[in-house]
């Protein structure tokens, strides 16, 4: 059976990219590997094993264009209304909570977040299929 292990993203600034995505979402350096060309950075936490992969391409100087077909990361937690306020206060302008319902059955909450290359991070409560 496969295993998901990484998700990988192509960032601009490994610095900006390092701080956001450990400011918002608690993810740390597990590996770092530096190539002539790029930089492959491993980021994780305690929660799970699965790692976001930031490729810095160093010749890149412009923004990468996101285009129409990449969606979103999603990552659940356990208290959605202190980590919206907690993201608020770092000033990393978290969207609006949205209650997402169903025939008047909750399925979701969530915020959406970008980071600073334009990737969409849905935050969503941990509840129901989204644990």
């Amino acid at each position: 059976m496969a295993k998901t292990i990484h998700t990988m993203i192509r960032v601009l600034s490994e610095t900006a990219s390092c701080e956001f995505y450990a400011n918002a979402f608690g993810l740390s350096i597990a590996d770092r590997l530096d190539f002539d060309t790029f930089t492959l950075i491993y980021l994780s936490n305690n929660e799970s094993n699965f790692e976001v992969e930031l490729t810095v391409n160093k010749e890149q100087k412009e923004p990468y264009d996101l285009g129409d077909g990449y969606g979103h990361l999603a990552v659940s937690v356990d208290d959605l209304d202190a980590e919206h306020a907690r993201f608020t206060d770092l000033n990393l302008k978290p969207r609006d909570i949205v209650d997402f319902n169903r025939d008047g059955t909750l399925l979701a909450r969530f915020f959406f977040v970008q980071d600073p290359d334009g990737y969409q991070i849905e935050v969503l409560q941990r509840h129901g299929r989204f644990k």
